[in-house]
């Protein structure tokens, strides 16, 4: 047994992997200031005895002190998402994600945590036309969220080589899953266009649907955390890894792909017209991971095509929110 420190734990992704690892048998700490993520999220697991919560937000260096004792590993996954937030704000998104990140690796190098693993971005790759996307190959940032990812990967790289600490960055492509928020002017496009669907609304795509994500399901995102968490491989550690299936697919394809499956639920879905709007800013038009850098060093092999994780996700957005 481990104990872990999951930041962004009432985040989407943060607690899932709350859940998981205590699913495992480990000890976790979950740190969260509810900018965006929600306590409902966590309450499956409040009352499980090996898990402890502590409100804070990494914006304060000694809430990541206090947070940071006794944990053997980090998963750093508080941040502000979202391109459009941080065009409206950059300068709220580079407190929390820059910042906040460096709060969280001083914290660790001088608690002496073992492991620290961080939610890194597809951002990064920004105007680079090199497809698939491969780790050591990328473009300018297109937008001040792009920014603030790259420079968790400076920070992390730079922080391993002058107090040996013990650094891994996952750069996700666009996960979906349960608990997304699909609500708000920011909510990721596959919950925001189930609840519209659900809601009996047309969405909105932007631009003509020719823009292409390579979508990764939840669970591939909690192998690689783990995979990253305790590999021994010591040529594994202090890299940056793409997670994602290495599929791509359109977002009319996407938006079609919803609708099919939740017409199986609401037969009167499939008859919902989608509509197409102007370009968003900062949107990079294709993305698409070369995955095979996280399979030889880490052993990561995703599980959940595009389909396969859009059946799961549907299923779980119907039951809680029809």
């Amino acid at each position: 047994m481990q104990t872990y420190l999951v930041t962004g734990a009432a985040g989407f992704i943060g607690s899932n992997l709350v859940e998981h690892l205590l699913s495992e048998g480990h000890r976790v700490i979950g740190m969260d200031s509810f900018t965006t993520g929600h306590a409902h999220n966590l309450e499956s697991v409040n009352s499980h005895p090996a898990y402890n919560f502590i409100e804070g937000d990494i914006r304060n260096l000694e809430s990541c002190r206090s947070a940071c004792e006794e944990v053997d590993i980090i998963l750093h996954q508080a941040a502000l998402g979202s391109v459009p937030r941080s065009i409206n704000d950059p300068l709220t998104s580079n407190e929390a994600n820059v910042t906040g990140f460096l709060n969280m690796l001083i914290s660790a190098r001088d608690h002496n945590v073992k492991r620290f693993v961080y939610a890194a971005s597809s951002s990064t790759y920004g105007d680079s036309k090199s497809m698939p996307k491969q780790e050591d190959i990328i473009g300018r940032p297109l937008s001040p969220y792009a920014v603030t990812k790259y420079v968790n990967e400076l920070y992390a790289d730079v922080f391993a080589k002058t107090y040996g600490m013990e650094c891994i960055g996952l750069r996700y492509f666009n996960v979906f899953g349960p608990r997304q928020d699909p609500n708000g002017a920011y909510a990721a496009v596959i919950p925001k266009f189930i609840i519209q669907f659900l809601n009996g609304e047309s969405p909105t795509i932007n631009g003509d649907g020719s823009f292409s994500r390579d979508f990764t399901y939840i669970e591939n995102v909690i192998q690689a955390n783990m995979l990253a968490a305790n590999t021994q491989n010591p040529v594994s550690i202090n890299q940056v890894y793409n997670v994602a299936y290495g599929q791509q697919t359109d977002l009319k394809t996407m938006t079609e792909v919803l609708k099919e499956e939740l017409s199986q639920f609401r037969p009167e879905i499939a008859d919902i017209p989608i509509i197409f709007g102007e370009e968003r800013k900062g949107d990079v038009p294709h993305s698409l991971a070369d995955i095979s850098k996280a399979r030889e060093l880490l052993g990561y092999d995703p599980k959940y095509d595009f389909k396969k994780g859009i059946q799961k996700c549907v299923k779980w957005y119907y039951e809680n929110y029809s």
